[in-house]
């Protein structure tokens, strides 16, 4: 992928919360890991997720929530903001085609007592896909990061 491709302008500081990233996202229900939306530009999004520590996350395995499943959130955050800084048209599906320079600062999330803090900055989207570096958080420490490639595919259906 070339640059970054400026398509239309994305509004500052808007706070979306559940209901209505609810249209941006294919998941529903528990597999819809964001509590919301706290700010985008066209190069950026910050999201915030709470429920992490709930014993019936949908990610969890033997009773824990890896780390790793911190992906999944900032693949959820990737595609609220390829939606928000679209064209104006129905946003492409996209699949996680790639994920680089994972780096694991905690074993597990569900231990975690405060929110998640979801950043994810675009270093380049054309038509076929898009590139992020992402960081998930929590106000006082990163947790994990790395980097993500994102190839947009026609939509087939909605994950639930």
């Amino acid at each position: 992928m070339s640059g970054s491709a400026r398509s239309a302008p994305c509004a500052r500081a808007l706070r979306l919360g559940r209901a209505e990233i609810d249209g941006y996202l294919p998941h529903r229900g528990a597999m819809r890991l964001l509590a919301g939306v706290r700010a985008y530009d066209h190069d950026t999004i910050e999201c915030l997720a709470d429920g992490h520590r709930d014993p019936a996350h949908p990610l969890r395995a033997r009773g824990r929530l890896g780390a790793a499943c911190a992906i999944e959130y900032a693949a959820q955050a990737m595609a609220i903001h390829g939606a928000l800084c679209g064209d104006g048209r129905t946003p492409p599906a996209g699949s996680l085609l790639a994920v680089r320079d994972i780096r694991l600062r905690v074993a597990r999330l569900d231990d975690i007592e405060e929110d998640l803090l979801i950043h994810c900055h675009c270093l380049a989207r054309d038509t076929r896909g898009a590139s992020y570096r992402f960081l998930v958080a929590t106000a006082s420490s990163p947790l994990v990061s790395g980097r993500a490639t994102v190839q947009f595919t026609a939509l087939q259906g909605r994950a639930s």
